[in-house]
C-alpha cells in the first residue's frame, strides 16, 4: 500500500517528464507526424461522433482534449487516444434506453458517463492495476490487430467507391452491400483512392524523411483541386465547427443518473482500457518501446475526464491512428499532441481549406495503413510453432471480423486465460530414465522401466487445479509397471505447492507404503520446501527421504531397493548401479520363489560387524552364512563364510545344523533378511542378519577373505 501511494505523484506527473526530456531533435518528425495523424483525426471524429449520436463538433473536442491528455499522461509514444467505433458504438448503446439521441439529456449523459469511465480507469491507474492487461497475449494482440485492419479496409470501401452504404458495424454487410452497389462505383473517386494508395506505397522508395502518407494525401488532394475532382461529385469533409473546446455543464451529482450509467462506466471502461493497451502493446512489438501499463491506465483516465468535462464523449485508443503515428515516423508521445492541436487549429485557420479535403483521399491512406496492420510473418510464425496460441490468434481474428469490437478482445482474453489454465492445470508428469551414458535425465518411452523404482519429473506447479492431473498421471507411471514400489520425484521445475498438492503427496505416501514402498524426493526449491515443513509434510516423510540428486539412485539403490528383484527378477539395466550386480534370472522370473517382504513386517534381528567379529573369535561361533552370488563372494567374504546364494536356499530345504547360531550376511543386509524369512519358515532358529552386510563390514576395517 505504501509503495502504491509512493507511486501516485510519479503517474500524475509523466507530463514534467516527457517535456523535460524531450529531443529537440524529434520535433520535426513529430510534427509532421502530428499533422498526418491530425488529417486523419478530423474526419473520423465526426463520423464516430454522429455514430454515437452526437453533434460533430462533440467529436472534435473530444478528439482535441484526448489526444492531447492522452498523449502527455500516458506512456506508448504511438497509442493515439480520441473518438473510436467501439467507444461510439457501446456509448450509443448505453445511453439509448435514457434518453433519445442527440436530445440535451443525452448530450449531457455522454459527457457524464465519459467522466465515470475516465475516473474508474485513473483509479485503477493509480492502484497500479496494470498487471491485469498481462492478459492479454501475443496472439490476442496479433489476431485483433490484423482483424481490425481488415475492418478499416472494408470502412473505406464506401468512400473509395463513393457509393452511399447503410449504417453497419459488420464486415459481411460492408462487403454484400458494395457488392450491390458495385454498377454505381464513382470512377472519379475510385481513381483518387488508387492513386493516394499507390503514392504512398511508392514513396519510401524515393526517400523516408518525409512522411509517405502526408506526401501521398497532400499531393492526392493537390490533384483532386488542379482537377476540379470536386466538381465532378468527389465527397469531401465539407464545413467544420469552429472553437475551443467549451466546459461543460454535467450532471455530476445526479445520482439517480450516475447509477444508471455505472454499469455502461463500467463496461466502457474495461473494454477501453484492454483495447488501449492491446493496440499500445502490438504498436510496441514494432517499435520496441518498453510499456508501463499502468502509467496507460492514468492517460487513458484522464483523457476521458478532460473529454467528458470539455464537451467530449467516451474515447479510447484508435488502431489505424496509432498504427499511421508510427507509420508517419513519430518519435515521441509529442506527435499526438500536435495532432490534438492540429485538429484544434484546423477549426480555426484551416477550416475553408479543409473543407475540401476528398474523402477518397483520406479513405485511401487509411486502407494501405489498415494493410500494415495485418502482421503476416508473426502471423506465419504462430501457425508454424504454437498451436494453442495460433488458435487463439485465428479466433480473436474471426471475432473480430464478425462480432463488436469489444466482444472480440474478450473472447480473445478469456481464450488466452482458458489457455493458460489449461497449461498450469495439466503439467507434464514423466517417467524418465538416465540416458546412455547415464549423464542427464530424460523421457525414453522406448526402454522399460525399472521394476521396483519410478523416477518422476514434474514439470509444473502442483496446486489445487493441477492436483487431479499430477496424481493421475503418477498412478498411471505406476500402473504401466506394477512392481513399482518406490518413487522418487524429481521436483525442480515445481515452483509453487499448495495444501491440495501437500495432501496429494500424502495421500501418494500412504498408498506406497501400504504396498511396501516409500516415497522420495530430489531438487524441492526452497519455497516448496518452507511449505512442506509448515504443512507437517516433512514430519510424516521422516529423515532420509530428501536426497541429493548426485546420489540419489546410489542411494536408493544400495539401502533401499530391493537388490533381490535387481539380480534374479529383473533383466533391465536401467541405472549405472544396475551394472554392479550379477544377473542370474530364475525361471518365471523367480516371484514365486523369492516373495517380498512387505514394509513393517516383523524385523530380523540384526548383529554389528564388531560384534559379530568377537564372536567369531570365541570358542562357539556362530555359523556365517553368505547368501550372495559367487562372483561377490570371490571378490570378498567374511572369513570362515558358507556361501549358499538365495536362488539355491529358497529352491529346497536348507541343509544346514539347526543347534547352531547363524548369521546371514549379504552386500547391504536386504537379501539376508529376506534369506532369514525363508529359513523361519522352515523351522530353523537363532537367526540373525549382519547389519549393514558387506558395506559396513568392509567400512569397519575388519578382515575380509579373498579368492582368487
Amino acid at each position: 500500500m505504501i509503495q502504491q501511494l509512493r507511486a501516485v505523484p510519479v503517474l500524475l506527473t509523466q507530463p514534467v517528464r516527457l517535456l523535460r526530456s524531450y529531443p529537440r531533435a524529434a520535433l520535426m518528425a513529430d510534427l509532421l507526424a502530428g499533422i498526418t495523424v491530425g488529417l486523419v483525426l478530423l474526419p473520423q471524429a465526426l463520423a464516430f461522433s454522429l455514430l454515437a449520436g452526437l453533434p460533430p463538433a462533440m467529436g472534435l473536442y473530444a478528439a482535441v482534449v484526448a489526444a492531447i491528455c492522452g498523449a502527455l499522461w500516458g506512456s506508448s509514444s504511438h497509442l493515439h487516444t480520441g473518438p473510436t467505433n467501439t467507444a461510439s458504438i457501446i456509448t450509443l448503446s448505453v445511453l439509448l434506453p435514457i434518453a433519445a439521441p442527440g436530445s440535451p439529456e443525452f448530450i449531457a449523459a455522454a459527457g457524464l458517463i465519459a467522466v465515470l469511465a475516465g475516473g474508474i480507469r485513473l483509479i485503477m491507474g493509480l492502484a497500479r492495476l496494470g498487471l491485469l492487461v498481462n492478459f492479454v497475449s501475443d496472439s490476442v494482440a496479433v489476431g485483433f490487430t490484423a482483424g481490425a485492419g481488415v475492418l478499416i479496409m472494408s470502412n473505406q470501401i464506401e468512400p473509395l467507391l463513393g457509393i452511399d452504404l447503410p449504417p453497419s458495424d459488420g464486415l459481411i454487410e460492408t462487403v454484400v452491400g458494395a457488392a450491390r452497389q458495385i454498377d454505381g462505383t464513382h470512377l472519379p473517386s475510385l481513381a483518387l483512392g488508387v492513386a493516394t494508395i499507390v503514392l504512398i506505397a511508392l514513396w519510401p522508395r524515393i526517400t523516408r524523411r518525409v512522411p509517405a502518407v502526408l506526401v501521398g494525401v497532400s499531393l492526392a488532394s493537390l490533384g483532386a483541386y488542379l482537377l476540379d475532382l470536386e466538381g465532378q461529385g468527389v465527397a469531401v469533409l465539407g464545413p467544420l465547427p469552429a472553437g475551443l473546446p467549451p466546459l461543460a455543464r454535467l450532471p455530476l451529482f445526479d445520482l439517480e443518473l450516475i447509477g444508471q450509467l455505472a454499469n455502461g462506466a463500467l463496461a466502457l471502461a474495461i473494454i477501453g482500457l484492454v483495447e488501449a493497451v492491446a493496440i499500445a502493446r502490438a504498436v510496441a512489438g514494432y517499435s520496441r518501446q518498453r510499456l508501463d501499463s499502468n502509467q496507460e491506465f492514468v492517460g487513458q483516465g484522464i483523457a476521458n475526464i478532460a473529454a467528458g468535462l470539455f464537451s467530449g464523449y467516451p474515447c479510447s485508443g484508435s488502431f489505424n491512428r496509432s498504427a499511421l503515428s508510427y507509420q508517419s515516423g513519430a518519435r515521441t508521445a509529442m506527435a499526438n499532441v500536435f495532432s490534438g492541436i492540429f485538429v484544434l487549429g484546423a477549426t480555426f485557420a484551416l477550416a475553408p481549406l479543409i473543407a475540401h479535403l476528398p474523402r477518397p483521399v483520406l479513405a485511401g491512406a487509411l486502407a494501405i495503413t489498415a494493410w500494415s496492420m495485418v502482421d503476416r510473418r508473426t502471423i506465419g510464425r504462430f501457425w508454424r510453432s504454437a498451436p494453442g496460441d495460433a488458435a487463439i490468434m485465428i479466433v480473436t481474428l474471426v471475432a473480430t471480423l464478425l462480432l463488436p469490437l469489444q466482444f472480440a478482445i474478450l473472447i480473445g482474453v478469456l481464450m488466452s486465460l482458458g489457455y493458460y489454465l489449461l497449461r498450469t492445470s495439466t503439467p507434464r508428469v514423466v517417467a524418465v530414465l538416465p540416458d546412455s551414458a547415464f549423464r542427464h535425465w530424460g523421457f525414453h518411452p522406448e526402454r522399460p522401466q525399472c521394476p521396483q523404482l519410478a523416477v518422476v519429473d514434474i514439470l509444473g506447479d502442483i496446486y489445487f487445479g493441477a492436483v487431479n492431473h499430477v496424481e493421475e498421471s503418477i498412478q498411471d507411471i505406476l500402473a504401466a509397471t506394477p512392481g513399482q514400489r518406490f518413487v522418487l520425484l524429481r521436483m525442480h521445475s515445481v515452483q509453487q505447492l499448495d495444501i491440495s498438492g501437500i495432501r496429494m503427496l500424502e495421500g501418494l505416501l500412504r498408498q506406497l507404503r501400504e504396498r511396501g514402498g516409500d516415497l522420495y524426493f530430489v531438487r524441492v526449491r526452497e519455497p516448496v520446501l518452507a511449505r512442506m515443513r509448515a504443512s507437517g509434510f516433512i514430519e510424516q516423510l521422516g529423515p532420509g527421504h530428501l536426497l541429493d540428486e548426485d546420489t540419489a539412485i546410489d542411494t536408493l539403490f544400495y539401502r533401499v531397493i530391493d537388490p533381490a528383484v535387481c539380480i534374479y527378477e529383473c533383466e533391465r539395466r536401467a541405472f549405472r548401479e544396475c551394472h554392479s550386480l550379477p544377473k542370474r534370472t530364475l525361471p518365471n522370473g523367480g516371484a514365486p520363489a523369492i516373495p517380498l517382504l512387505p514394509l513393517g513386517a516383523r524385523p530380523v534381528p540384526t548383529v554389528e560387524p564388531r560384534a559379530l567379529w568377537e564372536e567369531l573369535k570365541s570358542n562357539t561361533p556362530p555359523l556365517v552364512v553368505d547368501v550372495r552370488e559367487p562372483r561377490e563372494f570371490r571378490q570378498g567374504h567374511i572369513p570362515g563364510a558358507l556361501l549358499l546364494p538365495l536362488p539355491q536356499l529358497v529352491g529346497a530345504p536348507a541343509d544346514l545344523p539347526r543347534d547352531r547360531p547363524i548369521v546371514l550376511a549379504c552386500r547391504s543386509g536386504r537379501r539376508s533378511a529376506r534369506a532369514a524369512a525363508v529359513l523361519a519358515n522352515q523351522g530353523y532358529e537363532h537367526l540373525r542378519v549382519l547389519r549393514g552386510g558387506m558395506i559396513q563390514w568392509e567400512g569397519a576395517n575388519l578382515l575380509t577373505a579373498v579368492e582368487v
